[in-house]
């Protein structure tokens, strides 16, 4: 088996390939040439979205060549798999927008050199097509009957598939025959979701060309307890700091559950197999295994600077040691609030920490709002728990900094900063 390959068996990433036998030795004999596409739906990538490209920097690691393919022109329309129901329709500006933002995303986490990793947007080809000669030359390729065995359309069937939505799988095809042509791209790689539009891809290149090429799917990551990886209590796990924190992105990680840490270090890590089997080991202390996990994550979507700083605050959070306070998630709140007596639940709305303040009377009822008891956190990172509604918390529990810390529930944390001014 070619090294490549092996290497994304090894690391859990290989879900299906249209024919792993003749994509080895290809693979054995000269660089591939591969794309993995992505639709600019939304302004951000999410953690789900990223699965592709660390198996995209594996294959290019290798010496394999990667086109990231930004689906300026598929977005358009929008890919059906895995929806219950038709996508929001965005202005063309606002998709031109978002590919800006998600290309951005990319080179910073892929490193586009023009050799190795580069860029390629379908819109280039798509938004000029005559729909006529697409039918003629595209169209009479694909069997309806074929197309709706697929479990995207099948599952769509159920709630209603617009016309729209079902040439998606036409034009992905198109796509991977573009690049077939323009690059002698030979290997499509994707979210399981995608095995029937690959297919359909491969199928159409060897009826037009007469070429053999080939798919890779990787598996649709879940956590040990089957709920979708990437969803927190806000939403998506969300690239862009603006929308998740770079702390938020590190509490993410540093909580996984013990069932997930090894297959997340071998994911979502570059970390060599040998150390993500040693910090996995039975009988190793999890929570280091999560802090590393958590770090090495942060650092590759922040940055090295961003990750220290996060380690630093949930280690002042949690009482461990090199805890910086300075690090944790803040806000700040007008001194006079304290001073009238702050009511509990209108504090931890005000922080953040939960999303309303019926979600505050529900923290408080079931026993899971802390607040410092005054002088801050201690060195257990002790905090008192707050149960009665109609509870004030005053300037005693400030610190000589004039700050207090919250926790909602077990791991999230909110350093207060109080200030006279606001």
């Amino acid at each position: 088996m070619n090294g490549a390959i092996e290497n994304l068996k090894t690391r859990g990433f290989l879900r299906q390939c249209t024919d792993i036998e003749g994509l080895s030795r290809l693979m054995d004999q000269e660089p591939v040439t591969f794309y993995e596409g992505t639709d600019p739906t939304g302004g951000s990538l999410h953690i789900g979205h990223m699965v592709p490209y660390f198996a995209f920097r594996h294959l290019r690691d290798a010496g394999h060549k990667g086109l990231a393919l930004l689906g300026g022109g598929t977005a358009r329309i929008g890919d059906p798999s895995g929806k219950t129901e038709m996508r929001k329709m965005l202005s063309y500006e606002q998709l031109d927008r978002n590919t800006e933002a998600i290309r951005d995303q990319l080179d910073k986490f892929v490193g586009f050199d023009g050799d190795g990793a580069r860029p390629v947007n379908n819109k280039d080809w798509l938004a000029e097509l005559n729909y006529i000669d697409f039918l003629r030359e595209i169209g009479s390729h694909f069997s309806v009957n074929r197309m709706l065995s697929f479990e995207s359309y099948k599952m769509r069937l159920e709630t209603g598939l617009s016309f729209l939505e079902f040439n998606y799988q036409l034009l992905q095809s198109y796509d991977f025959l573009e690049l077939y042509r323009r690059y002698g791209c030979r290997l499509q790689i994707g979210g399981d979701d995608q095995w029937g539009n690959i297919v359909a891809g491969a199928e159409l290149i060897r009826r037009i060309e007469g070429a053999e090429v080939f798919g890779i799917t990787f598996p649709l990551v879940t956590t040990a307890d089957g709920k979708k990886m990437g969803k927190t209590e806000k939403g998506a796990l969300f690239l862009d700091p603006a929308l998740t924190s770079p702390y938020d992105f590190f509490q993410y990680w540093r909580n996984v559950q013990d069932a997930d840490i090894r297959r997340f270090l071998l994911m979502f890590t570059f970390l060599p197999v040998e150390e993500c089997e040693r910090l996995s080991a039975p009988g190793k202390n999890p929570n280091e295994a999560k802090e590393r996990l958590a770090w090495e994550l942060t650092a590759l979507i922040h940055g090295k600077g961003e990750a220290d700083k996060a380690l630093a605050g949930a280690r002042a959070a949690f009482g461990g040691k090199g805890g910086d306070r300075a690090a944790m998630p803040q806000v700040k709140l007008p001194r006079a609030r304290f001073e009238a007596g702050y009511n509990v639940v209108d504090l931890f709305a005000d922080s953040g920490l939960v999303p309303s303040k019926s979600e505050g009377r529900r923290l408080v009822q079931q026993g899971g709002a802390f607040v410092s008891p005054g002088g801050g956190v201690d060195a257990e990172g002790g905090l008192e728990a707050v149960g009665d509604l109609a509870a004030l918390i005053g300037l005693d529990r400030l610190d000589s900094s004039g700050e207090l810390v919250l926790r909602a529930g077990k791991k999230r944390y909110c350093r207060v900063l109080v200030s006279p001014q606001l």
